[in-house]
């Protein structure tokens, strides 16, 4: 039997329960959050019931028995039997109650709603939420309004298993969607019917989106291996600011409290953006001094064409790296930057004028050892830099001009102010198989010194001329390679440069070393990176390279080789040392492409042909073969200096597990510098990731943090440590085994 009511008149009727989602971890600025569903009714869409028999007044109140039914809209309702109240648009229903909402999925024995308004309650209820697969079971779930709903005593997971490995229980779970915003009371966090956790209070968001909140908390174990405890707190300024703080219990010194603050915005001028992270540790109770330490960075337009930033980084000590730093940056890290700086562009010109100072963090070593001795490089106070290029005037010149004013200042050498000028007009001469690049640059620099160790002030300057002439061809020729049909280019290439000999040995040297011989060196005019020594050349590199491209352009393999051969003695040093009468500079060979569509590398050999042996090399082999299964295999030697392995991998070991690992072993030394072993466990709901890693903070000690955590899909991380950063730094072509469930 089928009756159709007339449309009411009032306001529809729109639970909100949507899916619970902590906070993992801190929220990125990129990351999207879930969208909800379109919950919009039509206020004069009709009320369509049916039942196997229906009794009563239709324009009042009547009784549906067996397999009742009640639609309106995107609500259905069924149940063993039902009474409709037209009048007051109310539904009462009993037995086997099913309710779909907007592909929201509801069970329970009784039915009380009204369908204007949306209150109402079901009791003994079960749920499943369409949006992100969010179910559980109650004692009762009351409607409040359209927007928001109270579970009464019930669970929580997005396990789709009947009995879930993991779910939260609590005994008021409020869920407004309006306001985006869910809220439990006396909560137990269970996994696998153990609880693992317990909060009076939790606080987070229906969609996803970042909300102010208690994190979860973090133990953990310091560089020398003390236990430690964070319980970080999350604050959602606005939706382009936030605040995380990060209280932190060591036993062994006391309490740090740390805070990092982000935010981007724009104005009328443009965009801004900026991060700040700041720890403070009062009394250390090993040291008996206050540590601190502090990063910060910050860009901004303050017109069209003119922006200013800083970058600022500081510590309290030496030791700070050695005793706080959890990854091998933090511990690497010893000159610490302290810069302002303001730019302005114009149409083919921009200039920079910046102020630059220095914190150096001597590894405690040094002091017996030189080798580890950390140099503090000269500050810049202030700098300023103008630089201006066009290309195709003329009838087809390209120039560019570069200059520089620099003052110089260190507490221990020569201080001075550096000017420099760098014109430079080029003719490129391009066809469709060669180019052909004459240049012609100047250098010029001029010096004002100031006294130092009992010497007078002086004014020194340099100017050197500089000729180069860059040719090449480009071959092409169809090949089959790798059982495919390829395109493969030779290009031969020619790069000639004459610089006479000036001696610079009366100038000092504020930010000049020699540049690190390499394929991108072998083209480049000076041999030293900075502007206090320009290098004397009488030289021609040649250099041939050699290309397989795929159909689609994509790059297969990549051969290289080139040579530098010089016609007259390289006399200007960066010291008082001999000048260097070779003829020719090692040899370069560099290889890199895929074997295949699984396996890749990448390789460099420099080879001394007058001693006949090679001075350094590489080797990196990658084998991916499917995802969540990669291989790496690295070795990098220089002679007098390093000779290293380098092993990692992802790998399944079995049914869900997976192993990760990472080996970096000195030859030389006969030590591993650097290791990490770590399992992972990954179930359709939850992901379990347990290891170790070391690493060397000092030439004497080394940091070895332990992690495990548990991530629970939709809800949060729980464990030690951080373990995803680990990975994903240690072990190149990582994939997370929960993709797409946030950071």
């Amino acid at each position: 039997m089928r009756w159709l009511s007339p449309p009411p008149t009032s306001q529809r009727w729109a639970y909100a329960f949507t899916a619970l989602v902590t906070a993992a971890s801190v929220p990125s600025y990129a990351q999207t959050p879930k969208a909800r569903p379109v919950r919009v009714d039509d206020p004069n869409a009709p009320t369509t019931i049916q039942a196997e028999d229906i009794t009563g007044r239709p324009d009042r109140e009547v009784t549906l028995i067996e397999d009742a039914e009640l639609v309106k809209d995107k609500t259905r309702v069924k149940a063993d039997t039902a009474c409709f109240r037209q009048v007051e648009n109310e539904v009462e229903a009993d037995g086997r109650v099913r309710i779909w909402r907007y592909g929201d999925y509801f069970t329970g024995q009784h039915l009380s709603l009204n369908m204007d308004s949306g209150q109402g309650y079901v009791t003994d209820p079960t749920y499943k939420m369409e949006m992100n697969a969010g179910q559980g079971a109650a004692e009762r779930i009351n409607f409040i309004n359209e927007d928001e709903a109270v579970v009464i005593d019930g669970t929580y997971s997005t396990c789709q298993a009947v009995h879930p490995d993991w779910y939260l229980k609590s005994s008021t779970l409020n869920l407004d969607s309006g306001r985006d915003v869910g809220t439990a009371t006396n909560t137990v966090v269970y996994f696998k019917d153990v609880p693992i956790l317990g909060t009076p209070a939790m606080s987070f968001s229906l969609s996803g989106a970042r909300r102010s909140g208690w994190l979860p908390p973090t133990p953990g174990f310091g560089s020398k291996g003390g236990a430690e405890l964070l319980v970080p707190y999350y604050v959602n300024i606005a939706p382009n600011r936030d605040l995380t703080l990060y209280p932190k219990l060591i036993p062994s010194r006391g309490f740090q409290f740390g805070a990092n603050a982000r935010y981007i915005g724009e104005t009328e001028a443009g965009t801004y953006a900026g991060d700040t992270f700041f720890e403070y540790l009062p009394h250390d109770k090993q040291t008996n001094t206050d540590r601190w330490q502090i990063n910060s960075s910050h860009e901004q337009a303050l017109a069209k064409d003119w922006s200013f930033g800083w970058n600022v980084r500081a510590a309290s000590d030496d030791n700070y790296p050695n005793d706080f730093a959890k990854t091998v940056a933090g511990s690497a890290e010893r000159q610490l930057l302290r810069e302002l700086r303001t730019d302005y562009h114009g149409d083919f010109w921009s200039v920079t004028a910046r102020v630059q100072k220095y914190q150096v963090l001597q590894d405690p070593a040094a002091v017996t050892d030189a080798s580890l001795f950390v140099p503090r490089p000269y500050d810049r106070l202030p700098s300023l830099n103008f630089t201006a290029a066009q290309y195709d005037v003329a009838g087809g010149f390209d120039w560019q001009v570069y200059a520089e004013a620099t003052h110089f200042w260190h507490p221990d050498l020569i201080r001075g102010i550096r000017e420099v000028l760098i014109p430079q007009v080029s003719y490129p001469i391009v066809g469709s198989s060669y180019f052909i690049t004459p240049k012609l640059m100047l250098n010029a620099a001029s010096y004002q010194l100031a006294p130092f160790q009992g010497a007078q002030s002086q004014d020194l300057t340099r100017v050197v001329p500089t000729g180069s002439l860059d040719a090449g061809l480009v071959f092409e020729r169809d090949v089959q390679a790798f059982g495919r049909a390829m395109t493969q280019t030779l290009e031969p290439r020619l790069f000639y440069v004459n610089t006479p000999y000036r001696d610079q040995s009366q100038l000092p040297n504020f930010d000049t070393a020699a540049a690190t011989f390499n394929f991108s060196q072998l083209f480049s005019e000076n041999r030293y990176v900075g502007s206090d020594r320009i290098g004397d050349a009488n030289q021609l590199t040649a250099a041939i390279v050699s290309r397989f491209l795929e159909a689609n352009g994509a790059e297969r393999l990549r051969l290289a080789f080139g040579q530098r051969f010089y016609f007259t003695d390289q006399r200007v040093q960066l010291d008082a040392s001999t000048p260097v009468n070779d003829s020719r500079s090692d040899m370069l060979l560099a290889a890199a492409g895929r074997i295949s569509d699984t396996w890749s590398f990448d390789s460099a050999v420099q080879y001394n042909t007058s001693a006949r042996q090679v001075a350094s090399s590489s080797l990196s082999l990658a084998w991916r073969p499917a995802p969540m299964k990669v291989l790496n295999l690295g070795f990098s030697n220089t002679v007098n200096s390093f000779r290293n392995v380098d092993v990692s991998g992802q790998w399944p070991l079995g049914r869900r597990w997976y192993g990760v690992a990472r080996v970096s072993y000195s030859l030389l030394d006969k030590k591993v510098i650097q290791s990490l072993m770590g399992l992972e466990y990954k179930a359709d709901c939850w992901v379990f990731r347990m290891g170790a890693q070391r690493f060397v903070t000092t030439a004497t000690n080394a940091s070895t943090p332990i992690f495990f955590q548990l991530e629970l899909n939709g809800l949060s991380k729980f464990g030690v440590g951080n373990p995803l950063e680990a990975l994903k730094n240690s072990i190149p072509g990582y994939q997370r085994l929960n993709e797409g469930q946030g950071r």
